[in-house]
């Protein structure tokens, strides 16, 4: 099922039902990490498409651990957790679930869900919203002032033009 995408985009599904665990168990494979540290990675590895939610993250890993396939420690005032044996095993025999998720750095539009496209994009709504409460406040009102920003904004065009052909 393809979700609606806050830029009036759709997606297809990042994660087929119960692929957090794996996923999960996948990344404690190669240390062991905190619960925030799970989540960002698992935002990284998304491209920045999907962004789990604690309410996914911390009662799979509480199930994780239920089963016997994650041990959880207390360190200093973060609760780091650690694939068992048994756990690699379980991963291992799923190994195909893993292995058929969608990836994210082959969709058309991963290139734009980029940290730093996303940086861009903020900054072009920023810009529009500057433009806008100026015109809101009346400080933006006489022709002139509309044609130096007309300028500007034409000559930060043709240098991104440029910059694109380069």
């Amino acid at each position: 099922m393809w979700r609606r995408f806050p830029h009036d985009g759709f997606v297809p599904p990042l994660m087929a039902r119960g692929a957090v665990k794996f996923i999960i168990l996948d990344l404690l494979r190669e240390k062991p990490k905190h619960g925030y540290e799970i989540m960002k990675e698992m935002e990284a590895k998304a491209c920045g498409l999907h962004t789990p939610s604690p309410g996914s993250v911390y009662p799979t890993l509480q199930m994780l651990e239920e089963m016997g396939y994650v041990v959880s420690r207390q360190d200093a005032n973060k609760r780091v957790y650690e694939i068992t044996a048994e756990g690699r095993k379980y991963l291992a025999e799923n190994r195909a679930a893993l292995e058929e998720l969608p990836d994210p750095t082959k969709f058309p539009f991963a290139a734009i869900s980029s940290a730093e496209a996303r940086e861009a994009a903020r900054e072009m709504h920023y810009l529009v919203g500057a433009l806008l409460r100026a015109i809101r406040a009346n400080r933006l009102q006489r022709p002139e002032q509309f044609k130096q920003v007309r300028d500007i904004l034409a000559r930060a065009r043709e240098e991104i033009g440029q910059l694109l052909e380069q």
